[in-house]
């Protein structure tokens, strides 16, 4: 795309330098100030000052200062160098710009002075070609200026995405951290026990068939239950930084947590059509309440004093899921400055949600009434 647009410019640049060219030849074999030996002339040295163009992008100072032979010589030429000059103008810094239009200011003053306009004189046309000069000049900047903006706006935006992504990938790199600090705390004592018994088993040759028996028995249990613990652990990646003294883990206490909500006077509705929790899994059970436990506490950051709707109920288009969604109106005015929050709570929730076997989703929504903010997820119902 780039190349076609270039390609379109300096197409049109040469159609700009031909058409002034001719113009100026026009003006000057009407006027009788243009001979054919000059015509001439003036053809040998604007023709080549017109493919010079080509090069601009290239060597834009070397190309302009190439047009000063030409634009001393001929005002046929005046369209080339004055687009040489813009082009130095949008790709050099301003001083340099400058001082390569003053050149092509005082390269022509001998030629308007030898062959003066009938109209405007000497004075008059050095006139207009400065204030020409000086347009191209301020436009060319103006060009820059903004493409330097538009430049560095972009590197901002893709230097912030890049770092936005860096954080989010820290903090998953975080959470995964936790994971295996609270994988080692709660299976240490689970696996010492497998590994005691099973060194009994193999030093004690005097064991009777009952008590080997037994033994396995203990093993297989301890086993089953590390790996119930292992299931629960994937869901708890995060303890959020507001949680109450006395911790909590699954929706048994979803009523004790709604009711310190609306102590602390929040308006929380709470639907909870899930008749039984304990038939959840453990780890659906409690990264349900860290749903409802994290959008409280969000909601009380980012929108305080709006009412806040609970729902939890079996997906009726997915039965086997169980749908959690908190949704609050966004607030219609600005929010006073609150406790600074890490800007993980929903980055580390997304990841539990995940490691549970769900997914997740948060945004503005449109509501009948002001836009809301919802936060939905989808978490398997069976064990």
């Amino acid at each position: 795309m780039s190349r076609v647009r270039n390609l379109t410019v300096d197409v049109a640049c040469t159609v700009i330098s031909v058409l002034v060219a001719l113009t100026a030849a026009a003006a000057g074999l009407d006027s009788g100030a243009l001979s054919d030996e000059r015509l001439l002339v003036s053809l040998a040295v604007t023709v080549p000052a017109i493919v010079l163009l080509w090069w601009r992008r290239k060597h834009p100072v070397g190309v302009a200062l190439l047009l000063l032979v030409p634009a001393a010589i001929t005002d046929m030429a005046g369209g080339a160098a004055m687009i040489a000059v813009f082009t130095v103008a949008v790709h050099r810094p301003l001083r340099t710009a400058l001082w390569v239009a003053a050149a092509h200011f005082v390269a022509p003053i001998p030629l308007s002075i030898r062959y003066p306009d009938p109209d405007l004189q000497a004075v008059g046309a050095n006139g207009v070609g400065l204030a020409i000069i000086a347009i191209v000049v301020a436009w060319g900047s103006a060009v820059r200026t903004r493409r330097e903006l538009i430049a560095t706006l972009r590197e901002r935006a893709s230097r912030a995405e890049a770092e936005a992504e860096q954080r989010a990938e820290t903090l998953r790199g975080l959470e995964r951290e936790r994971i295996a600090r609270e994988m080692h705390d709660v299976l240490a004592h689970r696996i010492s026990l497998i590994s005691l018994h099973a060194g009994a088993l193999e030093i004690r040759g005097d064991l009777s068939r009952a008590q080997v028996a037994e033994a396995g028995a203990t093993i297989r249990a301890s086993a089953h239950q590390a790996m119930e613990e292992l299931r629960e652990i994937l869901g708890v990646l995060r303890t959020s930084a507001d949680d109450d003294l006395r911790p909590r883990q699954d929706l048994a206490d979803l009523d004790e947590l709604v009711g310190e909500a609306r102590g602390a006077g929040m308006a929380v509705e709470l639907d909870n059509r899930v008749a039984d929790p304990a038939a959840l899994a453990p780890a659906v059970n409690r990264t349900a309440f860290r749903l409802v436990q994290e959008g409280l506490t969000n909601a009380r950051k980012h929108a305080p004093g709006e009412e806040v709707s609970v729902l939890m109920e079996r997906s009726a288009a997915e039965p086997d899921r169980l749908y959690v969604r908190l949704r609050n109106p966004l607030p219609s005015g600005p929010v006073p400055p609150g406790l600074p929050g890490s800007r993980s709570g929903l980055v580390g929730l997304a990841e539990r949600v995940a490691l549970a076997g769900g997914r997740m989703r948060h945004g503005p929504r449109r509501g009948p009434d002001r836009p809301t903010f919802d936060l939905e997820a989808w978490l398997p119902w069976e064990r």
